[in-house]
Parts: C-alpha cells; sequence; structure tokens
C-alpha cells in the first residue's frame, strides 16, 4: 500500500535541510564542506540492522486500532506554536548573551568559555522543547486514526535512529562559533557581527529541528 502523502513529509530526517550546514561552513571559513549529501541519501549507511528492522515493520506492519483522543488537537498545536513563539525569544532577545558580549567587548584577551556555556543552554532549551513536541504530537495522531498512528510509529522509530547523528552535528557548532570568535574580537564591528553569527545559528538549529514538527502538525490538522 502506498504511504500515506503527509506521511512522507514528516517521517523525514531533521537533517534534511543544507541551511545549517552551510551556516557552519561559512562560519569556519570554508574550513568545513559547505554541502552534504542529503540525509535520506544515507540512510542506509547509518540504520543498523536491529533498527532497520523496527522501521520496515513500522513501515508495513498490522495498523493499530485507534483510541479515544487524549486531548483535543487543537491545544496541542497552541502548544506547538507557543513554544516556537517562546525559543525564537530566547534566541533573539536574550539578555545574558548581551551582558557576556559586554564583558568580552571590555576584556583585553579574547575568552568564549561563558558565551559558549550559554550557546549549549540555549541548545538544550530548544532540544527539550521540540523532543516534549514531538512526543506529544506522536500521542494524539495515535488516537486519530490507524493511518496517523503508523505515521506515529515511524516517526518514533526515525528520530531513534538518527538521533546520535543529529547531536553529533549539532555539538560542533559551539566549537565552530569559539573559533570565529578568536579571530574575530577586537576587529571593528566584530561584536555585532559576532552575535548576528550567534543568532543565525540558534535560529537554523530551530529551524532544522522543527522540521519533524511541522510535518507531524500537517498531518494533525489535515484530519
Amino acid at each position: 500500500m502506498a504511504p500515506h502523502p503527509l506521511m512522507a513529509k514528516a517521517a523525514q530526517p531533521v537533517l534534511g535541510g543544507p541551511e545549517f550546514l552551510r551556516l557552519l561552513a561559512r562560519l569556519s571559513d570554508g574550513a568545513m564542506p559547505a554541502s552534504s549529501p542529503a540525509l535520506t541519501d544515507r540512510l542506509g549507511q547509518w540504520v543498523d540492522w536491529s533498527r532497520a528492522v523496527a522501521l520496515s515493520g513500522a513501515l508495513g506492519g498490522r495498523l493499530p486500532e485507534p483510541g479515544e483522543a487524549a486531548e483535543a488537537v487543537e491545544d496541542v498545536l497552541a502548544d506547538c506554536v507557543q513554544a516556537h513563539t517562546s525559543l525564537l525569544a530566547s534566541i533573539s532577545e536574550d539578555a545574558e548573551t548581551e551582558r557576556l558580549l559586554d564583558l568580552a567587548e571590555a576584556a583585553a584577551a579574547p575568552n568564549f568559555a561563558s558565551l559558549r556555556q550559554r550557546y549549549r543552554v540555549l541548545q538544550q532549551a530548544i532540544q527539550t522543547a521540540t523532543g516534549r513536541l514531538r512526543g506529544r504530537l506522536r500521542d494524539q495522531l495515535v488516537q486519530v486514526s490507524p493511518e496517523l498512528a503508523r505515521l506515529a510509529e515511524v516517526d518514533a522509530v526515525m528520530e531513534q535512529t538518527l538521533t546520535p547523528r543529529e547531536h553529533s552535528l549539532l555539538a560542533t557548532a559551539p566549537a565552530v562559533l569559539g573559533a570565529r570568535f578568536e579571530r574575530v574580537h577586537g576587529q571593528p564591528g566584530w561584536r555585532a557581527a559576532f552575535r548576528h553569527d550567534m543568532r543565525t545559528l540558534l535560529l537554523a538549529e530551530l529551524q532544522l529541528r522543527f522540521h519533524p514538527i511541522e510535518g507531524l502538525q500537517d498531518a494533525l490538522r489535515s484530519h
């Protein structure tokens, strides 16, 4: 049976878009490749046998029976909007980062340690919120229909399979930013430029992590 048209979108790997990789390449002054093969083309290299079997079972197994809706779809979708808005504000209007940049600007020697820690705090906030939302959306999909319950199962397997690779990629961002900080510190206009780079990279990560969430939301809205 052909997959539901929304299943293909919602189950897409989180690393599908190249924007985050392009930003890393630019900020590292070309030390990283500007592009990478689409993760879907490399999925077979990364999925071990046991997880491949689990994915195959999710795609071809018997459709589960729907249950009663545990919560209104509108509540889940509203939670996604609120969380995205809150994360956008925490990245774009971050007073703590501004304070740390004040200290860095006044320092004679560059020291990225505090800014690195702040970046990781914001990364963790994005990861925690998006993981929670993705789980809530899957829980709701299971309650709607057998078809969407299968989509939720596929998404769960995809998340389990690809999360280690995703984390490995995202973990390179603080090091890339740190190297750039060392290069530009003290140059004319460095503070505004660096703040822009830090903000842009976090926004790209937010977009990347919300990609599967948007697919699951589309599936819910279609029913």
